[in-house]
């Protein structure tokens, strides 16, 4: 770790033990910040990138909480101003994907797809805001989807709560200013659902201008630009490789 420009903040990542969420705190621990790393289910990857940032130098702690129940999620942030300090910078990474259409979408389905991609980086936001009111700057990004921006007709549920998360990333942009910058990243084809075929990233590639998947360093990357300007908020980075511009 040479270059360190967040030494001496603590970042929580929601999500962390896995995929996307495992880039972005190794990518944040590389600048130096001190990584909260939260998990749900997944004890195993959440522990394991805890110790693979100690073992470069880093500083992390792993931080079990199930972001479907309201205390729980409330309980996060004040846990780890106990152990680690002040939250400075929020990703809400955590997710849930189902791919029902609008009328195989069930009112369980809905609902707890709303409670975690959308209430729970809000209450996550609420809680974070409150326990940095002393501070002069803190940083939420949001991590969405690019569906959110062009919907279709299949993931329903998750795209509509994709598209309010966005929206809720201006809202709290005006809400939270000038203490706090709030903005938002829509991702693309980056990491496939575990058990798809060849098939369907070939034809996720041939769909995609870039004509290539994206990676989570493309990812860890637009997270780094968003930290580092200081004069960025409300705004939302489409890292998708130009595909919400095909229909």
């Amino acid at each position: 770790m040479t270059s360190k420009p967040l030494k001496g903040q603590v970042v929580l990542v929601t999500g962390a033990g896995g995929r996307v969420g495992r880039a972005i705190a190794l990518g944040l621990a590389e600048r130096g910040a001190a990584v909260a790393v939260h998990y749900n289910s997944s004890a195993v990857g959440a522990h394991n990138l805890v110790s693979a940032i100690r073992r470069k130098g880093g500083a992390s702690h792993a931080f079990q909480a199930d972001l479907m129940d309201d205390a729980e999620r409330m309980e996060l942030v004040p846990r780890i101003n106990r152990e680690m300090g002040t939250v400075s910078i929020l990703v809400n990474n955590a997710a849930s994907f189902g791919d029902a259409t609008m009328m195989e979408t069930t009112a369980e389905e809905w609902d707890d797809s709303f409670e975690l991609n959308l209430k729970a980086p809000f209450q996550l936001s609420q809680s974070f805001a409150a326990q940095n009111r002393r501070k002069v700057r803190g940083v939420i990004v949001n991590i969405s989807d690019w569906r959110g921006l062009r919907p279709g007709t299949d993931h329903f549920a998750y795209t509509i709560a994709k598209a309010a998360l966005i929206r809720l990333t201006e809202a709290m942009a005006l809400a939270l200013a000038p203490r706090i910058r709030v903005n938002c990243i829509a991702l693309g084809a980056i990491l496939l659902p575990r058990h798809s075929s060849r098939r369907r990233k070939e034809q996720l590639i041939v769909k995609t201008p870039l004509k290539q998947m994206g990676s989570t360093q493309d990812v860890a990357a637009a997270l780094v630009y968003l930290l580092e300007a200081p004069y960025v908020t409300g705004e939302t980075i489409v890292v998708d490789g130009g595909r919400q511009l095909v229909s």
